[in-house]
């Protein structure tokens, strides 16, 4: 299996699982010009031009963060990314896991337009911060992880999209609890052993 990257980009949350897993797998850094480390077209590989894309062990190409995240959780059930399909608990997964991508990962795209007006972004801000309210009461309970105890597909998607706050002047400050719970999923050997990959944190 191969995952094509941009450091810190979503495919961080891709290569996070993977790192959980304990499999070999192979990582391709992909430029902002759309060309590969190894020189190819990242559009020949994905035509639609953004990451993660995974090179499956058949050599198909999947995309789309969610339905590579649920197949990485699938192709190494022992790593427990993600419960078994036809549970509530898949079922719970899968609904969080879409408001992440769709509530907060999309909620974060119009603050990286260089041309949009300041008060037209600090109205995504507000509406994002909104999202993270959610986020914090579900972390009332003293779970460790968004679904439990037990670290999720989830967990790695929401800690990567929200390594974006800082950069973006998304004030996460005043909630708490969300801090904690970033805090925890940081320290997780695996989240460190991606981030130094990708050059992001030191070694």
């Amino acid at each position: 299996m191969k995952l094509y990257y941009m450091p810190g980009a979503c495919s961080l949350a891709t290569h996070i699982l993977l790192q959980e897993t304990g499999q070999k797998y192979e990582i391709e850094k992909v430029g902002r010009d759309k060309k590969t480390e190894s020189g190819a077209s990242f559009m020949e590989i994905n035509p639609k031009g953004y990451v993660p894309a995974v090179e499956m062990d058949d050599g198909d190409i999947l995309t789309e963060n969610l339905a590579i995240h649920s197949y990485v959780a699938d192709s190494f059930p022992a790593a427990k990314l993600a419960p078994a399909h036809g549970t509530k608990l898949r079922v719970k997964l899968n609904e969080l896991a879409t408001f992440v991508s769709t509530e907060i990962h999309k909620g974060y795209s119009p603050l990286f337009s260089p041309t949009l007006p300041d008060e037209v972004k600090a109205s995504y801000r507000d509406r994002l911060i909104g999202r993270y309210d959610l986020i914090e009461n579900l972390l009332t309970d003293g779970r460790t992880y968004l679904t439990g105890d037990t670290f999720t597909t989830a967990d790695a998607y929401l800690f990567t999209v929200s390594n974006w706050a800082p950069k973006l002047g998304v004030d996460l400050s005043r909630l708490t609890k969300l801090q904690a719970y970033l805090q925890r999923v940081a320290v997780r050997p695996a989240v460190k052993a991606a981030m130094v990959a990708e050059g992001l944190i030191a070694a």
